[in-house]
């Protein structure tokens, strides 16, 4: 298994990982090609995919505001999981931000999410109470349910 920037030519293949795995919250506007294409033009050192010999078996995204790194769509396929890869995306993804001076990242799960959750938990990421997520969108957009 190898870890290497993701490129939009990745995308299928993604895109079909996302699909596998229960719990991710996609749309039809940030996740299609031409909205993980702008993520990847603007995030061009931060995006990685995971590979077993010419297959993509996990991904994560990844952007910053140049204060705080953002995780999005961390996924393994599920026969791939506990064994490391994911812990390995995110840990190769969180130095690229420490080589760019960004010290801090943030995420969103949702709470039904039980597998996404206990992952982030057991690598260390705390839940915050304290906070109050808010959204607004710019037009309709619709959520893919996987």
């Amino acid at each position: 298994m190898k870890i290497r920037l993701m490129k939009i030519k990745d995308y299928s293949a993604v895109y079909r990982l996302w699909m596998s795995c229960a719990g991710m919250g996609l749309n039809t506007i940030d996740d299609t090609k031409e909205g993980i294409n702008r993520f990847l033009e603007r995030n061009p050192d931060t995006c990685f995919v995971a590979e077993n010999e010419d297959s993509i078996i996990g991904a994560i995204l990844v952007g910053n505001d140049g204060r705080r790194g953002y995780i999005y769509h961390t996924a393994v396929l599920p026969v791939y999981r506990h064994q490391g890869i994911a812990t390995q995306l995110v840990d190769t993804a969180m130095e690229a931000l420490r080589k760019i001076g960004i010290i801090k990242a943030a995420l969103v799960v949702f709470d039904r999410n039980e597998t996404g959750n206990a992952f982030w938990e057991s690598i260390g990421f705390t839940e915050r109470n304290d906070l109050v997520y808010r959204n607004k969108a710019f037009s309709e957009i619709e959520r893919i349910d996987t």
